[in-house]
């Protein structure tokens, strides 16, 4: 009685779990076993499956001459495929060879893969089981011509580091062809390389995200923060772009707290910032209607006149206007040979007269009544000596 009163009481979402013995801790959950021949227990596919894709004139060439070797990878896995030149397209379908019903699917991938430019030794790894493609169309993300070229060379980068930098974090092969980037490798790394590239075209460098990857991987060497959150780890970018409205209203505080200090110091405020014009005021009626051309020329009586008259009254209108031109054009012409305005060199009275005037600016006014003091009494003693 006292054994089973400790027995711990079971959740009542739990209590139809049972223990399963053969799942051990050694058994990989994620690896994907190849599929073989004796795996497929129904035997011969009752229907044909059939995929096609067209691809561009200019991949014409380079598809006849590796055609033999993708017939070659794909009979290996019991496909046919057709090469339509008339068309211009590519076809795969099953055989009563096909053993693999997920195997169709992958060689529509391939066939995919090489209209969009890839290798045909590079397209043939599609086939393997942990291996799956992705292609990511760019085209209609950015509208603008220049800034799509742009940001699809910013996923390239200077010498295709970028691009190396993206395959080697990821072990994917990516390739970007004109409107679409296609990528091959494990689903995971299929997911990490979609969200860099249509970052990149959203004008988000993928070098924010490398250097994510990047501290993932040194973290993932670590066991003890295998079951430990990462974002204290992860590098936080600042968001710079701001709108018009955030803009305004740091502007705003800044000059608030200039305020506040050149008030504490007393100093005098800051002029105010130039007010914009009030808005006009709405009204729903519509503004009056503008005349026409043909009112116009009836108001200034051009509508009666005969059409030999009008063609004189334009004549004449279009000479005024030309010797309007031709008179501005002269004038202009005219003004390089006029002489400039030079300031006459000072003779020696006006030099004199400078000379004394600063003489007096400058304090030395006692001087100059000294200076004539001495010629007074010059003067008396010469007086003196003629009346002697």
């Amino acid at each position: 009685m006292t054994e089973q009163m400790e027995e711990p009481a079971k959740s009542s979402n739990k209590k139809h779990r049972k223990d399963k013995p053969w799942d051990t801790d050694d058994i990989d959950q994620w690896k994907v076993d190849p599929f073989l021949p004796t795996d497929n227990k129904g035997g011969v596919f009752i229907e044909e499956s059939s995929f096609a894709t067209l691809f561009p004139k200019y991949r014409e060439k380079y598809l006849r001459e590796v055609w033999s070797a993708v017939t070659r990878a794909l009979e290996s896995h019991g496909i046919a495929c057709t090469l339509d030149l008339v068309h211009g397209s590519m076809s795969v379908r099953t055989t009563r060879k096909t053993y693999d019903p997920y195997i169709v699917l992958k060689a529509r991938d391939m066939i995919k893969l090489l209209a969009r430019g890839v290798a045909a030794n590079q397209a043939a790894k599609i086939l393997q089981d942990d291996i799956a493609c992705d292609i990511i169309k760019i085209g209609n993300l950015v509208r603008n011509k220049e800034r799509f070229v742009k940001r699809r060379q910013r996923i390239i980068g200077p010498d295709g580091s970028t691009l190396k930098a993206i395959e080697l974090l990821t072990q994917c092969y990516v390739l970007v062809q004109g409107n679409t980037v296609s990528v091959m490798g494990p689903h995971k790394s299929l997911k990490e390389v979609r969200r860099i590239i249509l970052d990149c075209m959203k004008n988000i460098h993928p070098i924010y995200r490398i250097k994510e990857l990047m501290v993932r991987r040194e973290l993932a060497k670590d066991p003890k923060l295998a079951n430990e959150s990462w974002d204290r780890f992860l590098p936080q970018f600042r968001k710079r772009h701001l709108k018009t409205s955030e803009k305004t209203s740091r502007k705003n505080e800044k000059f608030a707290a200039k305020e506040a200090a050149r008030k504490e110091a007393g100093l005098d405020p800051q002029p105010a910032m130039k007010e914009k014009p009030a808005k006009k005021v709405y009204t729903p009626f519509p503004p009056p209607q503008q005349p026409r051309k043909v009112d116009l020329q009836l108001e200034s009586g051009e509508y009666f006149l005969k059409p030999h008259e009008k063609q004189a009254r334009e004549l004449l209108q279009r000479k005024q206007k030309q010797a309007e031109a031709t008179s501005k054009r002269h004038a202009e012409r005219a003004e390089a040979f006029v002489a400039p305005v030079e300031d006459a060199a000072p003779t020696v009275e006006e030099k004199r007269k400078k000379r004394k005037h600063a003489k007096v600016e400058g304090g030395s006014v006692a001087h100059v009544l000294e200076n004539s003091k001495n010629k007074k009494k010059k003067k008396v003693r010469f007086d003196e000596d003629d009346s002697s």
